[in-house]
């Protein structure tokens, strides 16, 4: 079964692009967003033994979206943290894979089937396309994981005095995140995303 939607998602992947594009040259993204903010989540932490540390939780509700996608192949990354979830900010998340896709090279941007994430968004570019997911399979996106890693490493068990801090706060763990090229690939690389001529 599994091996059967790897398969058919495979075609997917070369369907969705130019003809005229050879399939060395196509670059595979994953894309997504995730909400961060004061209603965190707490983690086990080191302490000393016999003792009983305690985690703040926050009652507030602020948060922002980070869109976030990876190249898996390249370790490139790009990112934009949004105050909410909409088409205007995708298409901004869009533009800024397109510029950091390289002259010649052709993007296949992965994603799931979130109400923003539509296809005309694409329309505006001539070096990129949009390939979802199958319904209810978010382990086949690897930027899950980021924000797994996000979440346990970096901003866990933390409390944010507001929008711009959780902005900031958010910033400064993506960037570390990214500080390590493989780390990004090591992390987000899947077997079945390579395209051969």
């Amino acid at each position: 079964m599994f091996r059967t939607l790897l398969k058919n998602f495979q075609l997917s992947m070369i369907l969705n692009t130019p003809g005229h594009v050879s399939l060395d040259r196509i670059d595979v993204w994953f894309q997504d967003e995730a909400r961060f903010g004061q209603q965190n989540t707490t983690t086990h932490i080191w302490a000393l033994k016999g003792s009983r540390p305690r985690s703040v939780r926050q009652q507030q509700f602020e948060s922002a979206y980070l869109y976030g996608a990876v190249c898996p192949s390249t370790g490139a990354t790009e990112a934009i943290i949004a105050p909410y979830a909409s088409s205007e900010y995708m298409l901004e998340h869009l533009k800024l894979i397109s510029e950091a896709t390289e002259f010649g090279r052709y993007a296949l941007i992965i994603m799931d089937g979130a109400g923003w994430h539509q296809q005309k968004l694409t329309e505006g570019f001539d070096n990129l396309s949009i390939l979802k997911l199958p319904p209810y399979s978010p382990e086949l996106n690897p930027v899950e994981q980021v924000w797994q890693w996000l979440r346990q490493n970096e901003l866990a068990n933390r409390c944010f005095s507001g929008y711009d801090d959780i902005v900031e706060q958010c910033s400064i763990a993506w960037n570390h995140f990214i500080a390590e090229p493989e780390r990004v690939i090591k992390l987000c690389s899947r077997s079945w995303t390579k395209l051969t001529s």
